[in-house]
């Protein structure tokens, strides 16, 4: 029997992520599916913090079990930014609000850095919230570095320039196999479990 989990975004990218790594043991719920905005403020500091509020919210307006999300890119010679603003970080410095933007301000700002010093990681924070109160939150990494131009036709956000140990960047690779090495693959299959029994209950 599959249950339903609320999934606390508009972005259908990470909804097809996240569903299809919980299969169908779980329907994800969006909240245009409820006719509500899923526009919330991420006023954390830590991409757990603002995952906690979005679940939050989410339980409270669904009364169904939810999981919030928050993801980004912490690059090394930036001192971890763009960091929890990865969404907006073209859009607070007066640029446009799409993953074009932010890539391109991205190698702007690493203009004449050496590739040892590129390094970056993702970071994932998954928050799991029911509407009797209960939380727990899960946490995935990924590194790499940051490439000079963008490469791949997969993916979104920053994955064009986020080059792996192997040196494919996240957008060449399967979507399968995406779903299984990312920061988000990493966070849901700790999570996976219990986001199915929260489903189920």
């Amino acid at each position: 029997m599959s249950g339903r989990l609320f999934l606390c975004t508009s972005n259908r990218h990470k909804a097809s992520e996240i569903g299809a790594v919980l299969g169908d043991d779980v329907v994800i719920v969006l909240p245009a599916d409820l006719g509500v905005s899923a526009e919330v403020r991420e006023t954390g500091g830590s991409f757990e913090e603002n995952a906690l509020i979005k679940a939050r919210w989410g339980a409270a307006t669904s009364g169904l079990p939810a999981l919030g999300d928050d993801s980004g890119l912490c690059v090394d010679a930036l001192d971890g930014a763009p960091g929890v603003r990865s969404a907006r970080f073209a859009l607070d410095h007066g640029r446009g609000r799409g993953d074009q933007d932010n890539n391109a301000l991205l190698l702007e700002r690493l203009h004449g850095v050496p590739d040892e010093r590129r390094g970056a990681h993702f970071t994932c924070s998954l928050a799991l919230c029911l509407p009797g109160g209960a939380e727990r939150v899960f946490r995935g990494e990924v590194h790499g570095r940051i490439g000079r131009a963008p490469r791949g036709e997969h993916g979104f956000g920053y994955d064009p320039l986020f080059l792996l140990p192997d040196g494919r960047t996240m957008s060449e690779l399967p979507a399968d196999e995406k779903n299984r090495i990312s920061h988000r693959g990493r966070a849901l299959a700790a999570a996976r479990d219990a986001l199915r029994e929260a489903a189920r209950a």
